[in-house]
């Protein structure tokens, strides 16, 4: 019997964000309708962030009540702060995000605050969540590399997912935020945090900006690590480190776990229609889906 390998897609909120024009409500509805009908267990629908901040999103409350729920999916969205709970939980998401970073820097650009604060801002956040039975997914940026401090320090990603494991995430997902993580660094970085954070509880988020994400994937599975952040078509990037756009396209990294025996539970037809319309949403794209071994 082959392992089962869950792929955490991405591409309404983490693809759609940064997108230059803004996408029409309806047909952000039609895009999680069509991965809804894929087999995909958890759905990053939208954020409940500022419009001021990521004005493409400022239409989640629209969009959320516009979808058609499949029964077997999850619908998932980042929240901020308070305010942006209080949001998806009336917009009836099933589960929310927190992000923090892993460099000082990057923690200032992206949300205004340190590390250390942003860990206070969540805290009554997660008590909130607890108190709805609202699961919540810890997030870190910049797990190997920031285009403002450097190489991370990968003590410092296994002590920030240790603390947001203790104040109630049950999973932290490890984002190589600009793309720059190779093998090599995934590694270390990884054979860090697992002895604060078992694998069954950490997920692979890795850009493909340098085009190693397939690559960092393999490595991650070899450490234990059993989910997997992806966007279809490779839609997104993030609008707050320069260089960073491209999330790993889904159905790559469909292809590459088909052919290493992993199941998914995906429908690689689907995967590959829902690709192409959300390449029809982004100027210059029909991107051919990459070939991998």
């Amino acid at each position: 019997m082959s392992q089962h390998v869950r792929i955490f897609e991405v591409s309404p909120r983490d693809g759609l964000q940064n997108e230059p024009r803004f996408i029409d409500s309806a047909d952000k509805v039609r895009l999680i309708d069509l991965l809804s009908a894929c087999g995909f267990a958890q759905i990053e629908a939208t954020s409940f962030v500022s419009p001021k901040w990521v004005p493409q999103l400022a239409d989640a409350a629209t969009v959320m009540a516009a979808i058609d729920r499949a029964p077997a999916a999850t619908y998932h969205a980042l929240v901020p702060n308070m305010r942006g709970l209080e949001a998806a939980i009336e917009a009836g998401l099933d589960g929310v995000a927190v992000f923090a970073a892993a460099s000082e820097g990057f923690s200032q650009q992206n949300i205004n605050c340190s590390i250390a604060e942003s860990l206070d801002r969540f805290r009554p956040v997660l008590a909130a969540a607890r108190r709805h039975n609202m699961p919540v997914r810890g997030c870190i940026s910049m797990v190997t590399d920031c285009p403002f401090d450097g190489p991370t320090d990968p003590q410092i990603v296994a002590k920030l997912a240790g603390a947001l494991i203790d104040m109630g995430c049950y999973e932290i997902a490890l984002g190589d935020t600009v793309g720059k993580a190779v093998p090599d660094s995934i590694a270390r970085m990884l054979a860090a945090v697992v002895k604060t954070v078992p694998p069954a509880q950490l997920a692979g988020h890795y850009h493909d900006t340098g085009g190693r994400a397939i690559d960092n994937i393999r490595t991650s599975l070899d450490f234990g690590l059993r989910c997997f952040d992806a966007s279809v078509g490779g839609l997104g990037g993030c609008p707050y480190a320069p260089g960073a756009a491209g999330n790993v396209a889904t159905e790559s990294v469909l292809l590459m776990l088909t052919k290493a025996g992993y199941s998914t539970g995906l429908d690689p037809d689907r995967v590959a229609a829902a690709a192409q319309f959300a390449n029809s949403l982004r100027p210059g794209g029909n991107r051919t889906i990459e070939q991998v071994g």
